[in-house]
């Protein structure tokens, strides 16, 4: 416990000396004072982790003390000292704000372990203190990567509704960035100290999102073995990120508009509902307005989730900013004093960029493994690493659609078969093949019925890029 300072704080000379003497021994920086005015002078120009004061005191008491002491920043952990007997004082202390209480007359024991609790719960709340405010900065508005001005006006949108509890819908392709946006938005926010929760709703098969979003009752269906707390009920008090949100079906929909309404969830098999204060972050890369005017999303709930909506532009749409990103994903992956050639640098922003920020990334780091020189990558490099790369070719053949029309579930069915036959029954090795996710295929065999080998059951559990 060495480098923890304390202020012992008693009137009583005898009982200040022996606190002293205990605590030094536990290696804890230790200053007295003889009352309260002391210690709160002694706080004007200085700071400490934790104060043992007594209550009952000539002049300020110790609840006073108490009371000035809370708000500072930093704050420190009190722990006041009450007589035998006083049982009211310590709960009085106690709702305002004391970590622990002692009784007088206690013994060396005693103290040591009230102290060293105190002790650990300020390190541990430092600790917090300080990863809060590490996330914070790294997801702040500041720190996303965008001079041009289409990003300039999203920056500008997101830091005026930030600080509300508006929903907001993020829309844009896949690798543009919306989970970051969305974190920035939480860390900019007064939930900012509270649980930042994301859901993958086309991850998870609809049998088990239901559950997942809004949680059960043990005993509620078959395999319900225990209750689980839904991922609404973890963020309240946050934020909870729906990503790909349009993949949620139509009955379920219902459900989340309800949600959004009420700001209660019905957990399955429960008999009541449950009060949730959770603000609501969706994203899609598909145009939810289109999927309302083809029958596949409620316009209701569409209309709940885009109070503000957001669009984040393609990488292609903001070619301006292609330096910037690789400059810092140079930084990122370790490559701060590796040069681009401008032959490089300019083949890098005329390009589409299909898969948008993410695929830029992947390139930039592709590009500082294989690179040839420590100090710069030049068109060669690139070259190299495209070749070393690029996909197998498809057959044109297999693409080829027959005059009476195929069954596209037949078809994916066929696909997924194929690849668990090529990967052994490994359905790691599979998602890879095909390009999804190991929870994405999980669903897929469940939904054609593929059956299982004992060899594909018994799996790696490696999930796919």
């Amino acid at each position: 416990m060495t480098g923890y300072r304390v202020l012992v704080v008693d009137d009583d000379e005898s009982i200040r000396a022996v606190l002293g003497f205990q605590l030094e021994e536990l290696g804890l920086d230790v200053t007295l004072a003889a009352s309260a005015e002391e210690a709160w002078k002694l706080f004007e120009g200085d700071s400490h982790d934790l104060v043992v004061t007594d209550v009952r005191m000539s002049g300020m008491s110790g609840l006073e003390l108490l009371d000035r002491l809370r708000g500072r920043d930093p704050e420190p952990l009190v722990i006041v000292m009450t007589a035998y007997g006083s049982v009211r004082q310590a709960v009085d202390a106690m709702k305002r704000g004391a970590h622990d209480y002692l009784t007088k007359p206690f013994d060396r024991d005693s103290v040591r372990l009230a102290v060293r609790k105190a002790i650990e719960f300020a390190k541990i709340r430092s600790e917090n203190t300080a990863l809060r405010r590490e996330l914070r900065d790294r997801y702040s508005f500041s720190n996303l990567v965008g001079r041009s001005a289409a990003m300039e006006q999203v920056f500008r949108v997101l830091s005026r509704v930030a600080p509300s509890d508006a929903t907001v819908l993020i829309e844009g392709e896949t690798g543009t960035g919306k989970e970051l946006i969305a974190r920035a938005l939480h860390y900019a926010s007064r939930r900012n100290s509270a649980k930042f929760i994301t859901v993958n709703c086309a991850a998870i098969p609809r049998e088990l999102l239901e559950s997942e979003l809004f949680g059960h009752e043990k005993g509620s269906f078959t395999g319900a073995t225990r209750a689980k707390t839904g991922k609404f009920e973890l963020a309240d008090g946050g934020t909870i990120f729906l990503d790909e949100v349009g993949e949620i079906e139509l009955d379920l929909q219902k459900k989340l508009l309800r949600v959004l309404q009420e700001r209660e969830v019905d957990r399955v098999g429960a008999a009541e509902p449950v009060p949730v204060d959770v603000r609501v972050v969706a994203a899609t890369n598909r145009s939810l307005a289109e999927l309302v005017e083809a029958g596949e999303f409620r316009k209701d709930l569409y209309y709940r989730l885009s109070v503000v909506p957001v669009r984040i532009p393609a990488l292609r749409e903001r070619r301006d900013d292609i330096p910037l990103l690789v400059e810092h994903f140079l930084r990122k992956h370790g490559g701060a004093d590796v040069a681009f050639s401008e032959a490089v640098l300019a083949e890098l922003v005329t390009r589409d960029w299909p898969g948008n920020v993410r695929e830029l990334e992947n390139t930039i780091e592709r590009l500082l493994v294989l690179r040839r020189s420590p100090g710069r990558i030049d068109e060669q490099d690139l070259r190299e690493c495209e070749a070393a790369f690029v996909p197998p070719a498809v057959e044109s053949a297999a693409l080829e659609i027959p005059a009476g029309g195929v069954v596209l579930g037949d078809v994916e069915k066929q696909l997924i078969e194929s690849a668990l036959r090529k990967a052994h029954g490994n359905q790691s090795k599979a998602a890879r093949l095909l390009g999804i996710s190991r929870q994405t295929l999980l669903y897929r065999l469940k939904k054609h019925a593929i059956p299982m080998s004992r060899d594909a059951q018994v799996d790696d559990g490696g999930a796919a890029p």
